[in-house]
């Protein structure tokens, strides 16, 4: 599995409910993989409950925690762990890291470092990291150079988290971005939209679609990133 083809991401969050026969449906729409993601009220056990109703999909099953102590590894293909590099409080950048790596065993070869930097401050994520969202095209693009060159992480997340953010940020990073492979996610409901942000990004990543829309939305979107 080289994570780094990948074009189109499907997030499911595990204090969301899905409707029955929702996964076939999803693993049928031609996506790439599933990432189990949420910010709130993620317990292990609700992890747990969708990573059962996932295992079975035929597609790469990846967690990604949004607190990386609560990060799991039992049945993961990879764990995907974000430093929020625009979050007001360094927690959100290595401190909860650090009480990750000095108190839970690690299993370092499924762990992928993502650099988010948070665009949207109405959401979830962008409330609970205090993420100063007010940035410049510019400015996000300098992010995902020290992300690449200074930090060496391997991806860097536009994250605008429920509502549809700025193709120009997008397209910023990309004229920038080397290495680094680029995930954006946030308020993609339709393939234009999916098309319009994939020129620039290396991936997409569709989540609120699925629950408000309903699975049948990710074929158009895995059509327009292929």
């Amino acid at each position: 599995m080289n994570w780094k083809e990948w074009r189109h991401i499907t997030k499911l969050d595990p204090d969301k409910i899905l409707g029955d026969g929702a996964i076939a449906e999803i693993a049928a729409s031609g996506t790439d993989v599933l990432m189990l993601s949420g910010t709130l009220d993620v317990t292990p056990e609700k992890l747990a409950d969708l990573y059962d109703q996932v295992r079975d999909s035929g597609l790469p099953v990846v967690v990604e925690p949004a607190d990386p102590t609560g990060a799991r590894f039992d049945g993961m293909d990879l764990v995907f762990v974000p430093t929020v590099f625009n979050a007001a409080h360094p927690m959100f950048v290595c401190g909860l890291h650090k009480e990750w790596v000095q108190h839970f065993p690690i299993d370092w070869n499924k762990v992928v470092g993502e650099a988010y930097v948070v665009l949207n401050p109405a959401s979830s994520v962008g409330k609970l990291t205090h993420a100063k969202c007010d940035l410049a095209p510019e400015e996000v693009a300098a992010y995902a150079v020290v992300a690449e060159k200074y930090y060496r992480m391997p991806v860097f997340y536009i994250e605008y988290s429920g509502t549809y953010g700025n193709p120009a940020v997008t397209k910023a990073v990309s004229e920038v971005a080397e290495d680094i492979v680029v995930f954006y996610g946030g308020g993609i409901n339709s393939g234009e939209k999916a098309a319009e942000m994939g020129q620039y990004a290396d991936a997409i990543v569709v989540g609120n679609a699925v629950y408000d829309a309903g699975p049948a939305v990710l074929k158009d979107t895995v059509r327009a990133v292929r």
